[in-house]
């Protein structure tokens, strides 16, 4: 049987460090400083647009706030094309509290186990409403470590938080508060089934796209080389 098969977890697991990469940003000046009220010694991971959305909320210099970047040791790629497709962000990611070797890999890398990741993803949807979008635009609104991220805090959500909708902040916010700044198995179950719906519903959407596309629209994208 592939994977690991886990038998002991937490009920109740403290939301120290949390993703946050989104291309909505609606809500977040209602999750931000409820995190930080809740635990002032939280660490926010952010990337591009988002890190400056909550920098501007938080001020330049923020403790709490921290580059994916500076986390992993690599810059960002041209374009964002990179940005957390990285090892140390699937370690704090997929490791098990209670599993002695993926905390070892998490000490011998100088990672932080994730417990939350709030993330949403480009809107191919409303890309590809455009009557005029070609093949091409398209491709490059796919988003790939969104889903991926998504994908793998859901996969654990015996210790990892999943947020995909702005709408589940407040009550996101209001668990933490009723269980000393934890989330408990129920409430990350739940996030974790929405999570996969998510996923499955924007890769419906790609495919879709895709099969309706002649093979001639594609090539008419581009320059192809001989």
């Amino acid at each position: 049987m592939p994977g690991n098969v886990v038998e002991k977890i937490d009920g109740l697991v403290k939301i120290k460090t949390v993703l946050i990469s989104v291309f909505n940003k609606s809500g977040l000046d209602t999750l931000v400083p409820g995190l930080l009220r809740i635990n002032p010694e939280i660490r926010i991971l952010s990337t591009g647009g988002t890190f400056a959305k909550i920098e501007g909320m938080l001020g330049k210099g923020s403790a709490n706030l921290t580059p994916v970047s500076d986390y992993t040791g690599q810059p960002e790629t041209q374009g964002g094309l990179v940005k957390t497709l990285d090892f140390k962000i699937y370690l704090g990611l997929l490791t098990e509290t209670y599993n002695d070797a993926h905390q070892g890999d998490l000490r011998r890398t100088d990672a932080s186990p994730i417990d939350m990741v709030v993330v949403n993803l480009y809107p191919f949807d409303q890309v590809t409403a455009q009557e005029s979008v070609t093949t091409e635009e398209a491709r490059a609104n796919i988003d790939i470590g969104g889903p991926c991220m998504v994908r793998a805090s859901a996969k654990n959500y015996i210790r990892v938080a999943s947020v995909t909708d702005p709408g589940d902040y407040p009550r996101i916010i209001e668990a933490m508060e009723s269980h000393d700044g934890c989330l408990d198995l129920a409430a990350r179950f739940e996030l974790a089934k929405k999570a996969f719906g998510h996923t499955a519903k924007y890769d419906a959407m790609i495919s879709g796209f895709l099969e309706k596309r002649a093979f001639g629209e594609v090539e008419a994208c581009y320059e192809i080389l001989k």
